[in-house]
């Protein structure tokens, strides 16, 4: 004979399972929400991206990449736009990883500084300079974004010049080539063709020297009979 299980145990299992399937829920609303968040981050701003201040060390920036590429990782989550927004991530740890790209940014971000203050008549002993509030901040991300934008611009506008040189230099060598490559084949038919003009000079030199001459077909002038006057 079963005995029932106890109504006690029964009601904390439920409670269990209803904590778990909060927490789940919890779990990936997270995931979404940070997803949804890497994708409306400026992504020329790789501090943005991973949600770091300028000036982290790279240990810091390390931790921050692994802690939020778990949590969005593809294989733990059914949010189509994981993928993308996993790419995103690895981009942004990537450039700031890179000595010379992280430079770039960083001069990007202390030339939106400088500027926002120029604008402002500040300097950078006033007040809300030293001591930054959230509206200063967020005018200070919003004038990077426009700096960020602009050296975009420019390094684009400079590869499509470079790219048009290039195939200008390209065309240029390609010219020569085809133009050596017409000589030489000129060269070598004027060389084919050598021997049948010398051939043909000889026999034409041939036939001048040995033809027979005006009158006598075997070759002999006939002379002329005088008449005998008287």
């Amino acid at each position: 004979m079963t005995t029932s299980e106890n109504p006690v145990e029964e009601e904390a299992q439920d409670e269990l399972a209803a904590l778990d399937a909060l927490e789940k829920e919890a779990s990936e609303f997270n995931k979404d929400a940070e997803i949804d968040r890497i994708l409306k981050a400026f992504r020329l701003d790789a501090y943005a991206v991973l949600n770091l201040q300028p000036g982290v060390p790279d240990s810091q920036i390390k931790i921050q990449y692994r802690k939020l590429s778990l949590l969005i990782h593809p294989d733990k989550t059914s949010n189509p736009s994981a993928p993308n927004a996993f790419d995103r991530l690895k981009k942004a740890q990537t450039e700031l990883m890179d000595p010379k790209q992280r430079t770039h940014l960083d001069e990007c971000i202390s030339d939106a500084r400088m500027l926002l203050i120029r604008e402002r008549k500040l300097t950078v002993d006033s007040p809300e300079v030293k001591e930054p509030n959230r509206e200063f901040i967020e005018a200070w991300r919003k004038k990077t974004v426009e700096v960020l934008v602009d050296a975009e611009a420019r390094r684009r506008k400079q590869l499509k010049a470079q790219l048009q040189e290039e195939g200008r230099e390209q065309r240029k060598q390609d010219e020569e080539v085809a133009e050596r490559k017409r000589r030489r084949e000129h060269e070598v038919k004027w060389e084919e063709s050598r021997e049948n003009r010398i051939g043909s000079w000889r026999d034409f030199k041939k036939g001048a020297a040995g033809g027979p001459a005006k009158g006598d077909g075997d070759g002999k002038q006939k002379k002329k009979k005088l008449k005998v006057l008287g």
